[in-house]
């Protein structure tokens, strides 16, 4: 894996909450980040994880996923150094703060496909994925198990709460495929 500053990578986290997530959205990712290269301490991944937003080292991320599966995505337009500078003072920025277990898009608080929509909406002006309602992400995938949704929110789905998923990211005509590794299992 040919890694670049700004790379996003995906992973499917198998936990019950992560499964329900990509279950929803229809895809394998359920979680991402940006890579990083630090001088001090190679490759680091800017992820938003529970409880706080952090930079994790490339192997420590990448040994949370399930069997081995990783996609790396790239910016069709290649990031110049200045572009790099910018997204990585935008993560920085986001560190340390909260993580939102309701995927409200308007909050303070994070999850990782904020994490990465953000970074790059506001260092580069780059919008990746797409913001969309419960409905309408729950409405594409019409087999998804609503009770479970009913349970995490106590049992009413905030239909109308904004988010955005790192499915919707995965599939942002504005990357293109760099890496796709075979599952292990």
């Amino acid at each position: 894996m040919q890694l670049q500053d700004g790379d996003l990578i995906f992973l499917s986290i198998p936990n019950p909450l992560y499964r329900r997530v990509a279950a929803a959205t229809g895809s394998r990712a359920s979680h991402m980040g940006i890579a990083f290269y630090d001088e001090q301490q190679g490759w680091l991944v800017a992820e938003s994880t529970f409880p706080v937003a952090k930079y994790t080292p490339l192997a420590c991320y990448l040994a949370r996923t399930d069997n081995g599966w990783v996609t790396v995505r790239r910016c069709l337009n290649p990031l110049t150094p200045q572009d790099i500078q910018a997204l990585r003072r935008e993560c920085d920025k986001q560190m340390g703060r909260f993580y939102h277990l309701g995927f409200r898009y308007e909050s303070k608080r994070l999850f990782c496909s904020k994490l990465v929509y953000d970074a790059f909406a506001n260092a580069l002006a780059i919008e990746i994925g797409k913001l969309e309602t419960f409905a309408e992400l729950l409405h594409k995938q019409p087999n998804t198990q609503l009770w479970f949704w009913r349970l995490w929110f106590f049992g009413r789905i905030p239909w109308q709460r904004v988010t955005v998923s790192p499915a919707s990211q995965m599939l942002c005509e504005k990357l293109t495929t760099v890496y796709e590794s075979e599952s292990t299992g």
